[in-house]
């Protein structure tokens, strides 16, 4: 039989762009996805839509409503396909820095007992596979705040010994304030080492920055550039929290980070940790974005405001270091530029919006 993925949250972002990468590459997909971003953000955060088009759009794509926290339904895909599955996939998530502490149990459960669930049935069932885990730079908490960061107009910025700075792997994840989220996807991250390290297993963590394109589904909760772009193009007012809106983030498109999945099947090591953003060259903040989002809409937009309350735990200033990836994988680099990314975000929601 046809060599498969399984792929968990398959309606998300990172998920629906693997579907279609690895069906490309000649793979059965197996997707795994119960639509609980509407639970989370609302029905308007909904992606089942995107799972029935992919139904729809390829045939050697299979959907399943399955929870990550049922072990037992997830045990019967994994027992039926185990001679199938080259790579296992897991980016279905409880996503959001602010709703985590809501419901702790409920972030926790799936994002880390849902993860040692799927690293279980891997090692049991297709121990030759690889796993891929997309992980969060909120695993260092707000140490990243703690760096000699420097005010400029429009950003935050970071020189150490006169040189433009990055945050690499060996930052600390230890004594810092995470916040729920983090601390239950510091969990998982863990797990996926040790599985590594432990069983001698392929696994990766990819601790990702701020993962986006124009199929994201932002909302205020998560996701800020998209809905940053969705605000601007309905004139909807939105709040920035905190730090003068310098705070800077690092980017990545989803088709680069998904390719970044496949360098390292090519590839696969045990227990790797990668962070994985748009690095120092994809690199912008809220009010930077602002400017973009005007430039390529040529709209006026500024119905926003400034909070003098920043998110507990959320990061002032973060630009993720690419060496290490770069260096294991050097044919791998970013292709699509933050100009692109905020162009095509704008372009679809001018679009959407009948201007």
């Amino acid at each position: 039989m046809m060599k498969a993925v399984i792929i968990t949250g398959c309606n998300g972002l990172i998920g629906s762009e693997s579907v279609k990468f690895f069906i490309s590459k000649g793979y059965r997909v197996i997707g795994i996805d119960n639509d609980m971003r509407s639970y989370f953000f609302g029905n308007e955060s909904s992606t089942k839509h995107i799972g029935d088009s992919l139904q729809e759009e390829f045939d050697n794509f299979t959907l399943h409503n399955i929870d990550i926290r049922d072990y037992s339904s997830l045990e019967s895909i994994f027992k039926k396909e185990s001679s199938n599955i080259e790579i296992i996939i897991h980016t279905a998530a409880q996503p959001s820095h602010d709703w985590a502490s809501k419901e702790p149990l409920t972030d926790f459960t799936i994002n880390a007992l849902g993860t040692v669930n799927l690293l279980e049935l891997f090692r049991l069932n297709c121990p030759k596979a690889s796993f891929i885990f997309t992980s969060t730079n909120k695993v260092y908490g707000d140490r990243p705040n703690q760096l000699p960061l420097i005010e400029l107009d429009k950003r935050y910025e970071c020189i150490i010994d006169n040189d433009l700075f990055s945050i690499d792997e060996n930052m600390s994840i230890d004594n810092s304030k995470h916040s729920i989220f983090g601390a239950s996807k510091v969990s998982a991250d863990i797990f996926v080492q040790e599985y590594g390290k432990y069983f001698n297993l392929n696994t990766v963590v990819f601790r990702g920055g701020c993962l986006t394109g124009k199929n994201h589904k932002g909302s205020e909760l998560h996701g800020f550039l998209s809905y940053l772009v969705k605000c601007a193009i309905k004139n909807k007012k939105y709040t920035i929290f905190g730090y003068k809106g310098k705070q800077v983030r690092d980017n990545i498109h989803s088709s680069d980070l998904v390719n970044m999945f496949w360098h390292f099947h090519q590839n696969p090591k045990c227990g790797e940790i990668y962070n994985a953003g748009g690095g120092r060259d994809n690199s912008v903040s809220i009010l930077e974005s602002i400017d973009k989002i005007n430039y390529y809409s040529k709209l006026n937009w500024n119905n926003y405001e400034i909070s003098l309350q920043e998110r507990s735990g959320d990061h002032q200033w973060y630009i993720s270091d690419l060496t290490k990836f770069k260096n294991h994988y050097p044919e791998w680099s970013v292709k699509i530029s933050i100009d692109q990314i905020i162009k095509e975000m704008v372009e679809l929601e001018l679009k959407l919006n009948n201007y």
